[in-house]
C-alpha cells in the first residue's frame, strides 16, 4: 500500500473513531503549517469534531496567541518539551477540547543544531488531565518527509489515546 493511501486510510478511521466517541479536538502546529489540520478537516463531516487548528509557526506567534511565555522560550527554545508542554496546555484553555494536540519541531533542510537536529520533532497530546509529549527523532530526511511523518505519528498516537 503506498504512504498515501495508508494515511488516508487512518485519517478516515480517525475520523470515524472521533465522530462516533463524540471527541472533539483541537491542533497547534508549528513544523506541520496546518498539515494536521488539513488532513483532519479533509473529510466531510470534520465539523463534528474539529474545533480549532492554529498555525503558531512563528516565537511571536506562540508567545501572543498561545501565550507561551518568553522566558521559556528564550531558556529551552521552541523547539523543546518544554514549549511543546505550554502549548498543548494553553491550547486546551483556549479551545475547550476533549483532546488537544501541538507539534513543534525543526523540519530542514536548514536550522538543525548538534542539540536539535533536522528531523527533532515534539508531539504534545492532551487528553483530560494527562499530556504526553512524545520526542520523535525523525532524521534529516525532506522537509515534506518529516512533515509527513509527524502527522502519521500524530493519527497513530490519537487512535491509540481516543
Amino acid at each position: 500500500i503506498s504512504y498515501f493511501i495508508k494515511i488516508l486510510m487512518s485519517i478516515d478511521k480517525l475520523h470515524k473513531k472521533l465522530i462516533k466517541t463524540k471527541t472533539t479536538i483541537s491542533i497547534a502546529e508549528s513544523c506541520t503549517g496546518g498539515l494536521l489540520s488539513s488532513k483532519l478537516t479533509s473529510l466531510s463531516g470534520s465539523s463534528k469534531y474539529f474545533k480549532m487548528g492554529l498555525i503558531t509557526y512563528s516565537n511571536n506567534a506562540k508567545i501572543n496567541i498561545l501565550n507561551v511565555k518568553k522566558k521559556l522560550i528564550d531558556r529551552y527554545g521552541a523547539v523543546s518539551q518544554e514549549c511543546c508542554r505550554s502549548m498543548v496546555e494553553n491550547l486546551s484553555k483556549l479551545s475547550k477540547s476533549k483532546i488537544n494536540v501541538s507539534i513543534t519541531g525543526v523540519a530542514g533542510p536548514k536550522g538543525g543544531t548538534i542539540n536539535k537536529p533536522v528531523g527533532l520533532v515534539f508531539i504534545g497530546i492532551k487528553k483530560g488531565n494527562k499530556i504526553f509529549i512524545i520526542k520523535n527523532l525523525f532524521g534529516k530526511k525532506k522537509r515534506s518527509i518529516i512533515q509527513n511523518n509527524t502527522v502519521e505519528k500524530c493519527i497513530n498516537l490519537l487512535m491509540k489515546i481516543i
